[in-house]
């Protein structure tokens, strides 16, 4: 399909992602409608658990990568793209669900969590129910290649959950182990989001699959961008519970990067809080992990991350979607320098 070029100046100074989201405002709009006219395919006795799930959706970066993708240049939602979009973000909310159960988290998006809201038993099956109808939508496409799709995704997404939760109290991952779990839970949806997006838009084949390398990149560089949140930010600006990687037990990048760094002994102490053996110490973690360098360390694997994601964009700048995207990882790095400023404070 033909594409509006962009000039390079369009790619404006990086903002927070709701600044960079307003130009998408239509199509959130339409999304919204989309999504609230699902409610009624689920079950009158848990329809109100569903709206409570779609009112708590966020910042909704993945239905954003889906419209990008698919940029036209004129800025008109397409329908294929809305209803690609909700098959993503329901997949996401289910995961977002059944995440604050294992974190026993109480806020997520300055609400209380689906687990305290109805309870951890009726979440668990809340999140199944959000996957379900996901794959129902995604089968009303005409080709299947979508349904696949989504399907293979939503398998590794699930896949990187159970890994991560069978690892949850172990002091023996690699930090090899960690970026295979976190390619599978968070950047897959980035990179099937980008995929869809920019299939069903009719790019050439050659930018679908490199939109997906991109999707790929860009989800790695969030997920560690959120696991260094988890130390160094704040509740209130972050919107949800934080502390819960090391109370919970899960060995992200910013405590591999501390472990790394700390004495035999200290390391010793923290792998005790890490198996539940001893209280944990957030404070002092945190106190080591500003005293040891923790945050610039992990600040740029995020920035590694970036730099491959615009790489692979790299030969299609022509494309109207590619300095939309590229302005995503401006973002990101704007980001982690509100993290950076927070966590000197």
């Amino acid at each position: 399909m033909p594409a509006t070029t962009l000039r390079p100046s369009d790619r404006v100074p990086a903002q927070d992602f709701a600044t960079v989201f307003a130009r998408l405002k239509p199509h959130m709009a339409e999304l919204d409608v989309f999504l609230r006219s699902q409610l009624a395919a689920f079950e009158p006795e848990i329809r109100d658990m569903a709206d409570y799930c779609i009112d708590t959706s966020g910042k909704r970066i993945r239905p954003a990568l889906v419209f990008l993708s698919g940029w036209s240049g004129d800025g008109v939602p397409v329908h294929d793209l809305v209803r690609v979009s909700a098959v993503v973000e329901l997949i996401h909310l289910a995961t977002l669900v059944h995440d604050d159960i294992m974190d026993e988290a109480d806020l997520r998006r300055s609400r209380q969590t689906a687990s305290r809201q109805y309870g951890p038993e009726a979440a668990v099956l809340l999140g199944d129910a959000l996957f379900a109808h996901a794959l129902h939508l995604a089968a009303q496409f005409p080709t299947t290649e979508v349904c696949l799709a989504v399907a293979d995704s939503t398998r590794k997404v699930c896949a990187g959950e159970i890994v991560q939760t069978l690892r949850r109290g172990t002091t023996n991952i690699t930090r090899e182990d960690y970026f295979r779990v976190i390619d599978l839970k968070t950047a897959e949806l980035f990179r099937i989001s980008c995929f869809l997006g920019s299939r069903l838009a009719g790019f050439p084949a050659a930018f679908v699959e490199d939109a997906s390398r991109f999707g790929r990149h860009l989800g790695i560089a969030y997920q560690i961008y959120d696991d260094l949140a988890d130390f160094f930010g704040q509740e209130k600006s972050i919107g949800k519970t934080l502390g819960t990687d090391l109370i919970s037990g899960k060995v992200t990048l910013p405590l591999l990067a501390l472990m790394e760094r700390l004495p035999t002994e200290e390391r010793a102490s923290l792998a005790d809080e890490i198996l539940g053996q001893r209280e944990p110490d957030m404070a002092g973690r945190l106190r080591q992990m500003r005293e040891t360098g923790v945050f610039a360390a992990v600040a740029e694997e995020v920035q590694v991350e970036l730099l491959k994601a615009e790489s692979a964009l790299a030969s299609h700048t022509a494309l109207a979607p590619v300095p939309l995207l590229m302005q995503l990882c401006d973002t990101l790095r704007y980001q982690v320098g509100n993290l950076r400023a927070a966590s000197v404070v």
